[in-house]
């Protein structure tokens, strides 16, 4: 399928295909622009209005640029070991997978071109792609050959390939954060690529994001950055919101082109995505996991965390960057009990979990998954969920971007001829000198950051108040002796966040349209253990998940 499609459609100027040794020239074409006029206007009355596009293709990616590099090799990978895999590999969990390789069935590298085979399938074509992978780590099938290499006793993310976010730094590629600001911005590892890189992770390659993690314009459509163009969601491309900001992150895993992506939250972004692209999302306490060498929001609240298809591979990828970090001053050691979770779920008879009564009363499929685990034995604490404000919460955010951005541009960027700008006030002037194509949705969050005039005392109290309002909000979490508290995808991920509380999203259900929902589990601090092993209960129960119909192939 793959290398018929780009034999026949997509290679301009080179003469044949049938040797797959030849080296590949300049003028070799994978990927062509198109106009994507016809798209905009077919979403200018979308009933969701942050779905009304200006543009989907992004203006400044070479989609071959990414693509080229590892063209040959992926090419010589044969339609009939791409089916031969496709059932041992599609929607299935990191110990199934492992099996197979020790049991000599495939390779770390023929694993490596199963998912570089779906990606260049599906994201080649204009018609299918979901912009959402924007790099690739070029020398990932010779470390993938490597590991194949060795056969000692590894942890099981071990040749294991996993995208990652593009706020996230790796040494092989760019670091952008989907702004042109920083579209040559090299980095070394961040701290949670360095573990995950020493347990043998394959960091196959980067995935598209709401520019700044969604803290550039205000009401623009998730998962759009300069750089990457305008993710879509696999269950219904322009139909359905990917959320945001690790729109890439959830997209890419919904297609199957990784195991798992990493994805980052400062309130949302991890479990908004996740919920509409149908994929287990965990964000963590804030301080399990390091942010160092990460594009900041709020070093208040900013988390990575991982985004899987299921809770197996949630658990194992999470354990994978575990690990104090001395330059994060809110890092922690770890918690015992995370790898394991996937095999011990809680047995639900003994689980106590609060459902907010307003959402059993609005949302058909929240109700009818509260039933299910009440009939499987869980305790059902139903409880009217106050109304308490956040105020000061975009202050915050603002205060802190401002402090971090020029902490990380300090710290992170290796090259300040290629990377010219040291602040906020320097992206924002940097934006506007080419708005159109820089920030074609405006920048209203950047220029809230400058008009901004708090002082550090109003500074210190709202942060203080906020983390008493939000986990003023989960009080029934005491009252009661609950595991968790039950809410669907990101409606309470800002009380999660303020609260710094641990939050695991599982696929529920489908709403009639095909449009993915997940239910969210809300933990007390550090209760990732105990929250995947509910998870990972309350999946075998239902078995929700379906890969999106247009990505089974």
């Amino acid at each position: 399928m793959l290398r018929y499609f780009l034999c026949a459609f997509l290679l301009i100027g080179f003469t044949s295909c049938k040797d797959k040794n030849a080296e590949p020239r300049e003028e070799v074409v994978l990927w062509t622009p198109y106009n994507d006029s016809a798209e905009v206007a077919a979403n200018a009355e979308h009933e969701n209005k942050r779905m009304r596009y200006k543009f989907i293709q992004s203006k400044v990616l070479d989609k071959n640029a990414v693509f080229l590099p590892l063209y040959d090799e992926v090419s010589q990978f044969t339609e009939a070991q791409y089916e031969r895999m496709k059932p041992l590999v599609l929607e299935q969990d990191i110990p199934t997978i492992q099996n197979h390789i020790d049991e000599g069935t495939f390779t770390y590298e023929d694993l490596v071109l199963f998912y570089l085979h779906r990606i260049y399938t599906y994201e080649l074509p204009n018609t299918t792609t979901l912009n959402t992978v924007i790099a690739l780590n070029p020398n990932v099938l010779e470390e993938a050959r490597q590991l194949d290499e060795s056969k000692e006793a590894h942890h099981p993310i071990y040749g294991m390939p996993i995208l990652l976010k593009d706020n996230i730094g790796t040494a092989e590629m760019k670091t952008t954060a989907g702004a042109i600001a920083l579209k040559e911005n090299q980095t070394d590892d961040a701290f949670i690529v360095k573990r995950l890189k020493q347990k043998g992770a394959l960091i196959l390659g980067k995935v598209n994001l709401s520019e700044w993690a969604n803290f550039l314009c205000d009401g623009c459509p998730n998962g759009q950055s300069a750089i990457g163009g305008q993710t879509l969601n696999p269950y219904g491309r322009r139909v359905f919101d990917t959320g945001g900001s690790s729109a890439g992150s959830g997209t890419s895993t919904a297609a199957n082109y990784a195991v798992g992506a990493v994805g980052t939250e400062t309130s949302g972004s991890i479990l908004s995505p996740s919920s509409q692209s149908s994929v287990v999302g965990l964000k963590p306490t804030i301080g399990l996991l390091s942010r160092t060498g990460i594009v900041p929001i709020s070093s208040t609240l900013d988390t990575p965390g991982p985004m899987t298809k299921n809770v197996t591979d949630n658990a194992i990828l999470l354990d994978a960057m575990l690990g104090e970090d001395e330059a994060d001053y809110k890092s922690v050691s770890a918690e015992p009990g995370i790898l394991s979770a996937w095999m011990n779920p809680e047995p639900l008879q003994q689980i106590r979990l609060g459902v907010m009564t307003s959402l059993v009363e609005r949302d058909s499929i929240y109700a009818a998954n509260v039933e299910a685990l009440r009939e499987a034995g869980a305790q059902i604490v139903e409880f009217e969920s106050e109304n308490i404000p956040l105020e000061g919460f975009t202050t915050l955010l603002n205060l802190d971007m401002e402090q971090d951005l020029t902490a990380y541009l300090n710290a992170e960027v290796k090259d300040r001829d290629a990377v010219k700008v040291e602040s906020v006030e320097d992206v924002v002037t940097f934006n506007n000198k080419d708005s159109l194509v820089r920030i074609p949705y405006g920048q209203a969050r950047f220029d809230g950051i400058l008009a901004d005039s708090t002082t550090s005392a109003q500074f210190e109290k709202i942060k203080k108040d906020l983390k008493a309002s939000g986990r003023a909000f989960f009080n029934i979490m005491e009252e009661e002796q609950l595991d968790a508290v039950l809410s669907i995808n990101n409606y309470h991920a800002g009380y999660a966040a303020v609260a710094e509380y641990p939050a695991l999203t599982v696929p529920m259900g489908y709403k009639t349209d095909g449009e993915p929902e997940s239910l969210t589990f809300i933990g007390k601090p550090f209760s990732e253990a105990h929250l995947l092993r509910i998870g990972k209960a309350f999946e075998a129960l239902t078995k929700a998940r379906k890969i999106p119909e247009g990505y089974q192939e």
